[in-house]
């Protein structure tokens, strides 16, 4: 029975996705923050690892113009002994995120929880998560400029701690010549990009023992350079596709490659489409996207005398060879969204990566679905359907008895913290079970 159950939740996972998901998705015409002023209001219990907790969630999301602000304030109570989960409540981790403009805009901003952040074409970050899970969630930042012949991309993952940092500069060096006007060539753009953790513990690869107790060996910060050169197609008022080309240089470790070509349908009326395809080349200590949806739980691992990293596995990887990259994003009326995207090495059978899911925003007019599917290391079809240490899962169904009220179940598969005496943390998988009524009114 709970197998069967976990299948559904994934299956719906395939379909149905939290409309931050799409957040991060550069340049597609899909909405990455809602428009509407609505107020969020409910009541219901959460099972966290089986211990049951009251909940009270206010939820406000408002935008004005360009400017958006969402907040998600949860109040965990312990059915046993009414004591609460502040874990919650800390470090602002009730904001959603502030925000100016969407991804692909001439400004964007944000501050907040950082769902799939992207620089460039995303061979050195792609798909980022700055919180690895509830009980951990992390104030960072993106702020982009294009100013038309030149602009910016940064994210920042975290201002509590040293953490996560990105850029990418641009420049469209033929707009500053008589070429500018000229199809295809005229657009030329050429990017550098550098990324890196300043944790100096993002590049262990062991740790050393004093009187028995680990220690880190704190052996600097991983720094990832990176070039690309993006040349348009085609530009015409439905479709615009662009190839490219990115080479990426890990310091200390390894290089690679990636040829794509991304397209954007757009303005087809009922759909908009988005599609990308990468043809990749590793060579050894290389692993594309290195900033990914799972870096914040791989990153560095340390539990008692168990020890695991990124960093590991890189100085451990060799002649992975070529591989490929897709990614397929599909709106409907500009709510019903849906997005995949899977990665593989040709000679790696367990290297597949995969990210799948939708959302109905309020398309439906009694249902409302939402979820979100990442899974890593995939060996075969089997494989995808099974929730582990290399799953991150968000489902969520609604039933709206009434325009002002959603009845919801939600299921979630994400990671706890857990410090040990000597205070390194680690994480652990962490289910949640959350029943909720709550009440939505426009503001």
């Amino acid at each position: 029975m709970r197998s069967l159950f976990l299948s559904v939740v994934v299956l719906a996972g395939f379909l149905f996705l939290t409309p931050e998901s799409f957040a991060q998705a550069a340049k597609r015409g899909t909405p990455n923050a809602s428009d509407q002023n609505t107020m969020t209001a409910g009541l219901g219990m959460t099972w966290i690892d089986g211990q049951p907790y009251y909940l009270v969630n206010i939820a406000p999301e408002l935008a004005f113009g360009k400017f958006g602000v969402g907040l998600d304030l949860n109040l965990y109570v312990s059915s046993k002994d009414r004591s609460i989960r502040w874990a919650e409540l800390q470090r602002g981790r009730f904001i959603r995120y502030l925000r100016w403009g969407q991804k692909g805009d001439d400004v964007y901003a944000r501050v907040g929880v950082l769902d799939y952040a992207q620089l460039g074409h995303g061979s050195i970050m792609y798909l980022y998560r700055n919180s690895p899970s509830f009980d951990d969630r992390r104030l960072g930042a993106e702020f982009d400029l294009d100013f038309g012949k030149t602009g910016f991309e940064t994210v920042y993952g975290d201002f509590t701690e040293p953490g996560v940092f990105g850029i990418r500069g641009y420049v469209r060096p033929l707009q500053y010549t008589t070429l500018a006007p000229v199809p295809i060539i005229g657009g030329l753009e050429i990017g550098a990009t550098w990324a890196g953790d300043y944790r100096k513990d993002s590049r262990d690869t062991n740790v050393t023992f004093v009187s028995s107790i680990p220690q880190k060996e704190n052996l600097g910060t991983m720094n990832i350079l990176g070039a690309d050169l993006g040349l348009p197609l085609l530009r015409v008022p439905m479709v615009s596709s662009t190839l490219y080309f990115d080479y990426a240089k890990i310091i200390h470790f390894g290089s690679g490659e990636a040829l794509g070509l991304q397209t954007d349908f757009s303005g087809l009326g009922i759909f908009n489409i988005f599609t990308k395809f990468e043809r990749r080349w590793s060579g050894d200590h290389y692993i594309p996207d290195y900033f990914d949806a799972f870096y914040e739980l791989e990153r560095y691992q340390l539990n008692g005398t168990f020890f695991s990293s990124k960093a590991q596995t890189l100085s451990q990887l060799v002649s992975p060879g070529p591989g490929y990259f897709g990614d397929l994003t599909i709106a409907i009326l500009g709510r019903l969204q849906i997005r995949g995207t899977y990665s593989k090495l040709d000679n790696d059978p367990k290297s597949g990566i995969l990210h799948l899911g939708a959302s109905t925003g309020n398309m439906l007019p009694v249902i409302v679905l939402d979820a979100g599917y990442d899974k890593k290391y995939i060996q075969n079809n089997k494989d995808i359907f099974t929730l582990d240490d290399r799953s991150l899962l968000y489902a969520s169904v609604g039933y709206k008895p009434y325009p002002f009220m959603i009845v919801s179940m939600l299921y979630t598969w994400t990671f706890a913290p857990v410090t040990d005496a000597n205070g390194n943390t680690s994480y652990k998988t962490q289910k949640r079970v959350e029943p909720k009524v709550s009440i939505v009114f426009p503001l």
